[in-house]
């Protein structure tokens, strides 16, 4: 094992130990493949999925296997008009697993997460049955302020240019803490602990992923 990978493990066995105390659930796993096994082994056939934007479950692989799995999905990226979004928003609120990654993640445990139009972190507070958090270990910070900084000044500008959003940050590379039309970091949550025992699960990966 690397010294990387080591660390990655220490670090998550450290986050894991305090997620417990959290009434969260956290698992490790060494790459993008064990995590796509994790995943599979946590939701049960015909079991209700969605997802928050995240490009997260993208680059892992999850998303492929989530759609070539034996599960009822609730996908908002087929939903065109207002109407259709607001459906499936609706639905996803009441699936059995909602998946997403967090913008950032500490080493105590807490999640820190900056939404735009908010239904991602709504469904992390209430809602979903199971939420499911997939997260690389470049997510990991050492505190609630850190996570703010990391939230705001890393993930928030590169989103806005994958989602050709036109703010002072997609240009800049910082946050101005603007009042754009288009700003996406409307809402920002912290996640100190699960009211339901167990009910967020993280997974951390071994690698670097997403914003």
């Amino acid at each position: 094992m690397t010294p990387k990978k080591q660390y990655y493990e220490n670090v998550a066995n450290t986050i894991i130990a305090n997620l417990e105390k959290r009434q969260m659930k956290g698992y490790y796993c060494e790459d993008s493949k064990a995590a796509v096994q994790k995943v599979l082994d946590l939701v049960p056939a015909g079991a209700s999925v969605s997802w928050g934007g995240t490009m997260t479950l993208t680059e892992s692989g999850v998303m492929d296997a989530l759609r070539a799995g034996d599960f009822s999905l609730i996908d908002r990226d087929l939903a065109k008009t207002p109407q259709e979004k607001k459906e499936v928003f609706a639905k996803a609120v009441c699936a059995d697993y909602f998946f997403m990654s967090t913008n950032a993640i500490t080493m105590n445990g807490e999640l820190v997460n900056v939404d735009g139009n908010g239904n991602r972190v709504a469904c992390l507070c209430c809602g979903p049955e199971n939420i499911i958090i997939l997260a690389g270990m470049n997510k990991v910070v050492t505190s609630v302020e850190e996570g703010h900084n990391r939230a705001r000044n890393t993930a928030a500008p590169m989103n806005t240019l994958r989602l050709h959003k036109n703010t002072p940050c997609s240009t800049k590379g910082k946050c101005f803490d603007c009042q754009s039309p288009d700003c996406i970091c409307s809402q920002i949550v912290v996640t100190r602990r699960s009211h339901i025992p167990g009910r967020i699960k993280v997974i951390l990966i071994g690698e670097e992923l997403g914003y």
